[in-house]
């Protein structure tokens, strides 16, 4: 026996004596899992991120290659104060388009601040959302649902029992555009929940239409470009909580992917995203600054601007000491409007490279794969 092995050996010797052959922490640190656990194994309400667990089961290990650092770098993420828009200072509004426009061109992602919310408002959303998930199972399981196409639902991971890798996350989305039509269908509990999300939903919808006119301006479209639809389309709100992981490294709160929507503006109670950053390939961790606002590219912004713009790639990792919340409101145009790539930005140099789609669309392409293990709708999205 080498030393390495004997050293080994002790290890295992020492762990079986202070946990015992049958904890199953003992059994998942030295490869006895069960070969045939699935997620399966964990129906909601059981799930390891629910219940707490002391240990991360082998269902929810990420394949080495995939495992978050946990020492990544701080992506230099461009911070935008909005406040020059409300001046009439033309050479600071078109210093903010051009900042905004070379954000979404470089990785698809940028800060936001004065951006028009209060700290308020910010607050009361992230309140609420903890208030509900702090709510017992069994009120949380009266809308729990893996059929992508219930307006509001409540879930853990991507699709519960059917994820082949389980992400350590519970869920609530639901569908917050007119406010007027969906806020009736939203959780009645905690009490507060429909006013304080919803005072956020309003306010959010309002920067939405505002950034995205910069960003047509930016684009040479004009800031009314596509305006109306805009502001008659869908807008998602996907509040996500991530309870405390005792072994973070192995596991993730969510996989890299990028967001359907045209734009994502992303409220949080502490740090955990990650970027992938295009110019390097490398996962650049995303630094916790309060009352910003994250604003991400999505998949129909890089249609739209025929890849000028990039939908940021992201992901979520976990931490072993508290529970993060982010807030998360996706806007997109009408469930069967198609987005397609817009005629003045298509030539003979930079002929079009995307088909059209819709958010029903997407939602057809959730249903059917699993982007848990790296379908890509964006990718489905692009030209031959």
């Amino acid at each position: 026996m080498t030393y390495a092995e004997a050293s080994t050996m002790d290890v295992y010797m020492r762990a079986h004596l202070v946990l015992g052959s049958n904890n199953p922490y003992f059994a998942y640190s030295f490869g006895m899992a069960d070969d045939n656990e699935s997620s399966s194994s964990f129906p909601i309400g059981e799930t390891a991120q629910e219940k707490g667990l002391s240990y991360v089961p082998k269902c929810y290990m990420m394949p080495p290659s995939q495992r978050p650092s946990l020492k990544s770098e701080f992506a230099n993420v461009p911070m935008v104060d909005l406040a020059g828009m409300n001046d009439d200072n033309p050479l600071q509004r078109s210093i903010i388009i051009q900042d905004i426009a070379n954000a979404c061109r470089r990785n698809g992602f940028f800060h936001v601040i004065n951006h028009g919310i209060s700290q308020a408002i910010l607050d009361g959303a992230l309140s609420a959302a903890f208030g509900f998930f702090d709510l017992a199972t069994e009120d949380k399981e009266k809308i729990m649902s893996n059929d992508v196409y219930k307006p509001v639902r409540y879930g853990t991971s991507l699709k519960d029992g059917e994820d082949k890798v389980q992400f350590w996350r519970v869920f609530l989305k639901h569908y917050a555009n007119p406010l007027i039509d969906w806020i009736k269908l939203w959780p009645e509990n905690p009490p507060d929940y429909r006013e304080k999300m919803g005072k956020y939903t309003e306010e959010v919808q309002k920067l939405a239409i505002k950034i995205m006119g910069i960003i047509t301006e930016g684009l040479g479209l004009g800031p009314t470009y596509l305006s109306q639809n805009f502001q008659d389309g869908v807008n998602v709100i996907a509040v996500n909580c991530y309870p405390p992981c005792p072994q973070p490294g192995l596991a993730l709160g969510l996989p890299p992917h990028s967001d359907y929507s045209i734009l994502t503006i992303v409220l949080q109670s502490s740090a955990g995203l990650e970027i992938l950053d295009i110019q390097n390939n490398e996962w650049r961790a995303v630094q916790d600054l309060q009352g910003t606002l994250q604003v991400h590219v999505g998949d129909h912004l890089e249609v739209l601007s025929n890849g000028l713009y990039k939908s940021v790639v992201h992901r979520v990792t976990l931490n072993s000491q508290k529970t993060r919340i982010s807030v998360s409101s996706l806007h997109s145009l009408g469930m069967d409007e198609k987005m397609e790539t817009a005629k003045e930005l298509e030539d003979e140099e930079y002929p079009k490279r995307y088909k059209e789609s819709s958010f029903s669309d997407f939602l057809k392409f959730l249903h059917e794969n699993d982007i848990g293990q790296g379908s890509s709708f964006l990718m489905t999205l692009k030209n031959n």
